[in-house]
């Protein structure tokens, strides 16, 4: 594919328009795949996207969905004027990737685990969505309360991709999870996270020790290695007494 050239229609001649798996997640895979290839390099352009739909007989929200996800991985980056293109080298951005284990280990506070559930399951479709998997597929699923001074903080529930499985509930009870896959050799480079509000469950509720309908803050969060894989996805929610979160904006 040359600077000027389209997507090869050939990646898509196994499309499964009528299956479980997401159009848009078929055609990002793809597109992934030959990145990571070499057979689009760095300063590919792809065509815009009513163009590519056409072509591919895919709607036009089909193939935004699928170009968004390839961005949002750090592989494609969109500029006025020029369109989209494959990314020169990893993209840079200025996020702190840190874990809660980390936050109250550097906050000087001392930071235990109540381990609720460690268990390996199929992936959901939601779910394998996010850690880019086959819906399905065996997938560890974590859920833990996390402490300070013996006061719990938070409640974590978190997946992650089947060469993981190895992590032991002795392991999560003595370590931060982003210890644990830092120790695996794993670096985590960026993050597409969602912070919220909502109120407490009954089950949350007695885990947190606040009060029923209580609010708390939720986030989720994909982090990505350095080659852009789906290493940890998450679904928290804080004690707003006890914690809150902290964005330094920066004007492009």
């Amino acid at each position: 594919m040359t600077n000027e050239g389209q997507v090869p229609s050939d990646l898509f001649m196994d499309l499964d328009r009528s299956g479980p798996m997401p159009l848009y997640f078929q055609v990002a895979s793809r597109i992934e795949e030959s990145i990571r290839s070499g057979a689009m390099p760095p300063g590919s352009r792809l065509e815009n996207e009513i163009a590519l739909g056409e072509r591919l007989g895919l709607s036009r929200p089909t193939i935004r969905r699928a170009i968004q996800d390839l961005v949002d991985k750090g592989l494609l980056v969109r500029r006025r004027g020029i369109g989209t293109q494959v990314v020169h080298g990893p993209v840079t951005r200025k996020v702190e990737l840190t874990s809660l284990f980390d936050d109250l280990t550097q906050g000087s506070q001392k930071p235990t685990t109540k381990l609720l559930e460690r268990s390996d399951v199929p992936a959901s479709p939601a779910v394998a969505e996010a850690l880019s998997v086959q819906p399905g597929t065996t997938i560890v699923h974590i859920r833990r309360v996390r402490f300070a001074e013996d006061v719990p903080m938070a409640i974590l529930e978190n997946y992650l991709p089947p060469e993981f499985l190895e992590i032991t509930d002795a392991d999560l009870q003595s370590h931060g999870l982003y210890q644990l896959l830092r120790a695996r050799g794993v670096t985590m480079r960026v993050a597409k996270q969602r912070i919220g509000a909502r109120a407490v469950t009954d089950d949350e509720a007695g885990l947190l020790e606040i009060e029923d309908g209580d609010p708390v803050l939720t986030m989720s969060r994909t982090a990505y290695d350095a080659s852009g894989r789906a290493v940890e996805y998450g679904v928290h929610c804080y004690r707003p007494d006890r914690y809150s979160f902290e964005v330094t904006l920066v004007d492009k």
